[in-house]
């Protein structure tokens, strides 16, 4: 199990937006030559006819790009805990070859994991019509502003293939610089956020399965700390449990917060057309303003995601694991639970 860390976690984890403010090191250009490697596997998957996200990673060789998937893999995981990846031309590409690039380079990245119950490996991030208040509705499928929150993978990658009319803003926060907060200033509160809280699933359990998970805030284990805060669901949890937070718990959430939404915390960018935003779930809490979308359907907002489990992502915590893995008993870094009904019942697929 996870135990109580009293150190100030070092290094370019602990990030402040104030800092990222002061220049653009934080961005990775794409060359010329590495989108013509990209763009000659995707010539390679074209040829054979497959289409994102059903095609592995051999499909799309890109031998010559080794070191640039080797860093931007090391940075997720023990350098500042996400990217932004500029330059990809999208004036070339229609959607879905845009896809099939995008879906390419996260093969080499990691391995895409399952995003609903549904089993969508590339997820399409757009306004449904939907209402965020509706507690079996994920915040993906609407254009309401999204509170902090991580993603149910080791990273969550996304594309921009259009973005909105106005708004739309990704937002991102280091909840190491939060922790390191924490720890200095108000110390009291720590011991409260390693309980467990009640954690909606927002709809995506099996029938019979609890529509609830329990997970702390912060979690420490193996050497690595990691966060999960989502007071939305949380919030949206104890209406299904009718357990309430109690008052120092509520005290301990409006710190977060108060830590999450300082303009010196967090950071602001616009998803450009063609950027790739990458994000370590454990390290990293990402959110997104309110939208105003354009009438013309072939104009609105749309966004490919992708979650990962990489290839060096961290052993968490059982009492920090959103599900076990049937098959090794380990908790889950994969994604959640594929649930197909068949007439012998419900089978799990865990991937």
């Amino acid at each position: 199990m996870s135990i109580i860390f009293k150190g100030k976690i070092q290094g370019p984890v602990a990030w402040k937006g104030i800092d990222l403010a002061k220049n653009n090191s934080w961005i990775y250009y794409l060359s010329e030559k590495t989108i013509v490697s990209l763009e000659n596997a995707l010539h390679h998957v074209k040829q054979k006819g497959l289409q994102a996200p059903n095609f592995n990673k051999e499909d799309f060789p890109i031998p010559d790009l080794v070191n640039e998937i080797s860093y931007f893999v090391d940075e997720l995981e023990d350098g500042r805990g996400f990217l932004l990846i500029r330059g990809l031309p999208m004036e070339r590409y229609t959607d879905e070859e845009a896809s099939i690039i995008y879906y390419g380079l996260g093969l080499h990245m990691g391995i895409p994991v399952t995003q609903n119950a549904k089993g969508d490996l590339l997820g399409h991030v757009m306004d449904q019509g939907l209402n965020i208040n509706d507690s079996n509705v994920r915040g993906y499928q609407t254009n309401a502003h999204l509170p902090f929150h991580p993603d149910g993978s080791d990273v969550v990658g996304l594309l921009s293939l259009r973005k909105a009319k106005a708004g739309g803003l990704s937002s991102i926060v280091s909840s190491i610089a939060v922790y390191n907060e924490i720890l200095e200033k108000y110390p009291e509160y720590l011991g409260i956020l390693y309980r467990p809280f009640f954690i909606d699933r927002r709809g995506e359990e099996a029938p019979g399965e609890s529509p609830v998970y329990s997970s702390p805030v912060f979690s420490y284990y193996d050497g690595k700390l990691s966060c999960r805060y989502n007071r939305g669901y949380v919030e949206s949890a104890q209406e299904k449990t009718g357990i309430s937070l109690s008052k120092v718990e509520l005290e301990a959430y409006d710190l977060m917060d108060s830590l999450i939404y300082d303009e010196k915390m967090h950071f602001n960018m616009m998803l450009e057309p063609g950027d790739m935003q990458f994000v370590n779930n454990y390290t990293v809490l990402h959110s997104r303003t309110i939208y105003e979308d354009y009438e013309e359907p072939n104009r609105k907002r749309h966004l490919l995601r992708l979650w990962l489990t990489m290839p060096n992502g961290r052993e968490i915590s059982p009492d920090f694991a959103m599900f076990f893995d049937e098959k090794t008993g380990k908790p889950g870094r994969g994604g959640i639970p594929i649930r197909d009904k068949t007439a012998g019942g419900i089978i799990e697929n865990l991937r």
